[in-house]
């Protein structure tokens, strides 16, 4: 790669590393080695100069450039404005590069072996293995530093936002994922919002009685089973002007009925059940902060959810 910006110019070659460096494969990110050669003029400078940011130091690669001086110690070199705009060349190459991936096409099948023959001369079939496109193969690796990219990244956030891919309520089988993207694409017309649900395992996700309203309704929920995913809605509100929204807490809303009818059954039923919203308000005490009829209940009689 060639860039240029005003009289600043360098070379550099970028590689996403196929397998997760040990330091990430246990979560120190904090220990992980820089992964670029930095040379001024084809003279080596540093094995490993800080040229990315923590979530991409697993990139492997070589920068050269010309207008980088010899003569200085490598603290002085890093608050160099040559390198923080090169830098900020590299992230977006490095982005990129991984946007390239995610949308390849498929890989051709590889010419097919000579059919086994039994003894009667009927062919044997073998089961063909699903094909899985490499980058969901690289992301199953990587996709923590993506969306950690995009907590700490703020320049770059829209571009990571649409290489995060996701399980959700309607993807099955261990390499299908969904992106932010697609499930925009498909929301419900009265949908306004993006939900998802965090949780520890996708199996009890499933089965839990936050999903009887979603599953009725045939919305798709996206499911946040990674540690990190709490910052993620902390610090990543929305995508594409629509508002993440988490619905083990309080705020859901459908937009599918009548809004005055609604509104006007739910007085109804504030009114008749108050007695009993009272009574339990009194039995739980300061456990709870408040008791009210839920708009979103199916199989179970009551869920406990958190504020906003």
């Amino acid at each position: 790669m060639s860039s240029r910006r005003g009289n600043i110019n360098f070379k550099s070659i970028l590689y996403m590393p196929s397998e997760v460096p040990r330091a990430l494969q246990q979560g120190q990110i904090d220990e992980m080695k820089q992964g670029l050669r930095l040379y001024v003029r084809k003279v080596l400078i540093s094995d490993e100069f800080d040229l990315m940011p923590r979530y991409l130091s697993f990139v492997k690669g070589v920068v050269d450039s010309d207008d980088l001086p010899l003569n200085v110690n490598r603290e002085t070199l890093q608050e160099s404005k040559i390198i923080k705009i090169i830098k900020k060349k590299l992230v977006r190459k490095a982005i990129e590069l991984i946007r390239k991936m995610s949308k390849a096409e498929m890989p051709e099948d590889e010419e097919s072996a000579e059919a086994e023959i039994d003894a009667d001369g009927n062919i044997i079939e073998v089961e063909t293995p699903k094909k899985v496109h490499p980058y969901i193969t690289w992301y199953k690796k990587f996709g923590l530093s993506i969306k950690m990219g995009c907590i700490e990244d703020s320049a770059n956030k829209d571009k990571l936002q649409k290489l995060l891919l996701f399980k959700s309520s309607k993807t099955e089988g261990e390499d299908n994922f969904i992106s932010l993207q697609e499930y925009v694409e498909r929301m419900q017309p009265w949908q306004k919002e993006i939900y998802v649900f965090p949780g520890e395992s996708i199996g009890t996700m499933k089965d839990s009685a936050f999903m009887d309203a979603f599953n009725d309704r045939d919305a798709e929920v996206i499911y946040l089973t990674d540690a990190v995913d709490e910052y993620f809605l902390q610090n990543v509100r929305e995508f594409d002007g629509k508002k993440f929204r988490d619905i083990t807490k309080d705020g859901v809303k459908f937009s599918d009925e009548d809004e005055d009818m609604a509104k006007r059954r739910a007085k109804v039923y504030s009114d008749t059940f108050k007695p009993l919203t009272k009574f339990l308000k009194k039995l739980y005490g300061s456990d709870v902060s408040r008791v009210s009829i839920s708009k979103r209940l199916g199989r179970a009689p009551a869920i406990v959810s958190s504020n906003e």
